[in-house]
C-alpha cells in the first residue's frame, strides 16, 4: 500500500521495541522495510504479529540479531505448537505460490479492521524471512482429521459411537426414558448433574456407562408414546457392544461410574446371563468396597452431591445383590455387619414433587431388602454356622415393615391398590415374593418335622395357594401403563418360581395323576401362564419368557395326560427333565470343550 502510494513505510513503535537497544531496533525495521519492498506487501501486520507471538519466546534475546528475532524465531515458535499440540483440531497447511499474495493483501488489510490482530480469524498466517530467490511461504490451518472423528480414538468409544449411531437421532428421547422410567424409581445417578453433563461435556460421560444407560432403555422403546411408532435398534447387538465397553473399562479404569455401568448392565431387560450378571454383581461389590461406599459419607468433607450420590449407588446394589442371591439361589455378598450406610430418606433423595411416590416406593424396596436378609440367611446357613432366626421370627419382621408403613405404599402392600405410581407394582411383586418364600419355607420345615397331622398338612398347602393366587391376580391385573413401568428383572424368576411351586402342590396332594386336571393348584399355574402369555403378545412384555418356556408345555401336559400310558410308569417325563437336569458340565471338566 505504502509503494502504490508513494510514501514511506512508517512503523508505530511496540512495547517490546521501546525495550530494545535502540540501534537494534532501528536495523530490524530497516530490514523488513526492505523485505515488504521486495515482496510488494506491508510488512507492518506482521512485524506487529511476530512482536506479539514473541513475548515468551525463550528463542528471542537481545544479543541475537534483530532479523532472526522478527523472522525465523516466529516460524520455529508457531510452527511447534501446531505440531506439537496434538489436542488442536487443526493443522499448518502451506498456502500456494499462486495464492501468497492474494492471501498477504487480504490480511494485511483486514489487519486493519478494529478488534484484528494482525491476521484474520480463521486464516492464520505464518511468515518466515521474506528474502531470498524463492516466494514468500504462507500457511494456513485445516482440519488435522475427518469430519465428526474424535482425537485418539479408544475402541470403547469408537463402539459407543456405533451404539449412538444405532440409537439416533432419538438420542435425547432415550435419556428422557431412563430418566422418567427407570432413574425415578431406581435413582442411580444424579439427574441435574447428568444432564448437564450430558449436553455440555458428553465426551467426559464414561463410554461403558452411557451405552448400558441406551441399551438399558430400549426395553421401554415400545411403551413410549413417541418412540413406539419408529423402528427400535437390535437390543441384543447393542446389548453385546455395551457388555465388551464395560469389561474394557472394567478391566482398565474402574470406578464408580464403572459400578453404576455394572447395575445397568445387571438390571437390562431381557436378562440372559445369569453367570455374567453374577460376575458383574460380584465385580461391582468388590469395587464398592474399594471405593469405600459401604461407609457412611455424611460426616466427610466432600460435596454433599457426592455424598447423596455414594448413598444411591450403594442402596441399588444392595437391591440387586439381594433379589438376585432370591432369584438365582446362590449366596449373599453382601453383609449387613460390613456396611454403615443409612437407610434412604426423602432428605437424602428428594429432586422434586412429582418423585415423590417413586421416591417412597424406592425407600420401601429398599427396606423390604433388609428384611429379605433374615430370609436369604435361614436358608443359605450351612450346619455350623452363627445362630439363625426361627420361621415365627422371619415372618415377625416382615410384619413389622408392613407396620412401618404409611400412606400409598401401605395400600400397595395390603389391599393390592394404588399401582399406577410408579415402581408400585414391582414393588407389590417383590414382597408377595417374599411372602411365598415363607409359604414354602414353612411347608418344607412342616414336611421334616415328625407332626404327619394331615390337616396341618393340608393347611400348609392353602396358606402356599392362596399367596400363589395374589400373585396370579397381580399379574392378570396389569395393564398396559404398568407392563411398560420400571421392573427389576429378577421379577421374571418370581413367576418361574411360582410355577414351580404350584406344580408341586399338584403332584403331592392329588394321588391319581387323572385328578390333575382338576387341581386348585396346577387350574392356578395354567391361569398365570395364559396371563404371562397374554401380555407377551399384546405388549411384548419379556418378564414372562423364563416362566413360558420352563413350564408352558409341562403344565399342558399335566392339564391333558394321556389314557393311554401306563398308569404305574413315570407319567411325566418332562418333569424330571426340567427340574432334575444332568450335569454335562461334568463331562467337558474332564474331556475338554466338544471340538464341533
Amino acid at each position: 500500500m505504502c509503494q502504490a502510494h508513494g510514501s514511506d513505510c512508517a512503523f508505530p513503535p511496540s512495547p517490546e521495541s521501546n525495550q530494545r537497544n535502540k540501534g537494534a531496533s532501528r536495523r530490524g525495521k530497516a530490514i523488513v522495510a526492505r523485505s515488504a519492498r521486495q515482496s510488494s506487501v506491508t510488512a507492518a501486520p506482521s512485524n506487529r504479529t511476530n512482536e506479539l507471538s514473541l513475548g515468551n519466546n525463550p528463542l528471542s534475546s537481545t544479543s541475537q540479531p534483530p532479523s532472526t528475532v522478527l523472522t525465523e524465531a516466529p516460524q520455529i515458535h508457531d510452527m511447534a505448537i501446531s505440531l506439537d499440540q496434538e489436542e488442536d483440531d487443526d493443522s499448518p497447511h502451506i498456502v500456494g505460490p499462486a495464492l501468497t499474495s492474494d492471501n498477504h493483501v487480504l490480511a494485511d488489510y483486514l489487519s486493519t479492521v478494529s478488534g484484528a490482530r494482525g491476521g484474520t480469524r480463521g486464516l492464520p498466517i505464518i511468515r518466515p524471512m521474506m528474502g531470498g530467490d524463492s516466494e514468500p511461504v504462507m500457511f494456513t490451518k485445516v482440519m488435522r482429521r475427518p469430519l465428526g472423528m474424535a482425537m485418539n480414538p479408544s475402541p470403547p468409544s469408537l463402539q459407543l459411537q456405533a451404539i449412538e449411531k444405532l440409537v439416533e437421532p432419538w438420542t435425547d428421547q432415550v435419556v428422557d426414558m431412563y430418566m422418567g422410567k427407570t432413574n425415578i424409581c431406581f435413582p442411580l445417578l444424579d439427574e441435574a448433574s447428568f444432564r448437564d453433563q450430558y449436553l455440555n461435556a458428553r465426551g467426559r460421560i464414561s463410554p461403558a456407562l452411557l451405552s448400558c444407560l441406551y441399551a438399558h432403555s430400549l426395553s421401554y422403546w415400545q411403551y413410549d408414546a413417541h418412540l413406539s411408532s419408529q423402528r427400535c435398534p437390535d437390543g441384543r447387538f447393542v446389548w453385546n457392544l455395551a457388555c465388551q465397553i464395560l469389561y474394557s473399562e472394567l478391566q482398565y479404569s474402574p470406578g464408580m461410574a464403572t459400578i453404576a455401568a455394572m447395575l445397568l448392565n445387571a438390571g437390562g431387560r431381557p436378562s440372559t446371563s445369569m453367570i455374567g450378571n453374577g460376575v458383574l454383581l460380584g465385580a461391582a461389590v468388590s469395587i464398592s468396597y474399594s471405593l469405600g461406599l459401604n461407609r457412611n459419607p455424611l460426616s466427610w468433607h466432600i460435596p454433599q452431591s457426592e455424598k447423596y450420590l455414594r448413598m444411591k449407588i450403594w442402596w441399588c446394589l444392595l437391591i440387586h445383590d439381594r433379589w438376585y442371591v432370591l432369584a438365582y439361589g446362590t449366596p449373599p455378598r453382601l453383609r449387613r455387619e460390613h456396611y454403615d450406610v443409612p437407610s434412604p430418606t426423602h432428605e437424602y433423595l428428594s429432586t422434586s414433587k412429582e418423585s415423590q411416590g417413586a421416591e417412597a416406593v424406592f425407600i420401601s424396596v429398599v427396606g423390604l431388602s433388609e428384611v429379605l436378609e433374615g430370609f436369604l440367611d435361614y436358608v443359605y446357613l450351612l450346619p455350623g454356622g452363627s445362630a439363625c432366626s426361627s420361621v415365627s421370627e422371619l415372618e415377625l419382621s416382615l410384619d413389622r415393615w408392613i407396620d412401618s408403613l404409611a400412606g400409598d405404599v401401605r395400600k400397595i402392600i395390603i389391599r393390592g391398590t394404588h399401582l399406577g405410581v410408579h415402581g408400585a407394582s414391582n414393588l407389590r411383586l417383590a414382597y408377595l415374593s417374599i411372602r411365598l418364600l415363607l409359604r414354602r419355607i414353612e411347608l418344607n420345615n412342616h414336611k421334616q418335622s415328625t407332626d404327619s397331622d394331615p390337616e396341618k398338612l393340608s393347611c400348609r398347602y392353602v396358606q402356599v395357594r392362596r399367596t400363589a393366587e395374589d400373585i396370579v391376580l397381580l399379574v392378570q391385573e396389569l395393564d398396559a401403563r404398568q407392563l411398560g413401568d420400571f421392573w427389576l428383572p429378577m421379577s421374571a424368576f418370581t413367576f418361574s418360581h411360582t410355577a414351580t411351586l404350584l406344580i408341586r402342590c399338584a403332584l403331592e396332594t392329588e394321588e391319581m395323576p387323572a385328578a390333575l386336571a382338576k387341581s386348585p393348584s396346577l387350574l392356578l399355574a395354567s391361569e398365570l401362564l395364559k396371563a404371562l402369555r397374554s401380555h407377551q403378545r399384546q405388549h411384548g412384555w419379556d418378564l414372562g419368557d423364563i416362566c413360558l418356556a420352563q413350564h408352558s408345555d409341562v403344565v399342558d401336559k399335566l392339564l391333558t395326560p394321556d389314557p393311554s400310558e401306563d398308569p404305574l410308569a413315570n407319567p411325566f417325563p418332562e418333569l424330571q427333565c426340567d427340574f432334575m437336569p444332568d450335569f454335562p458340565f461334568m463331562d467337558d471338566f474332564f474331556l475338554g470343550p466338544n471340538p464341533d
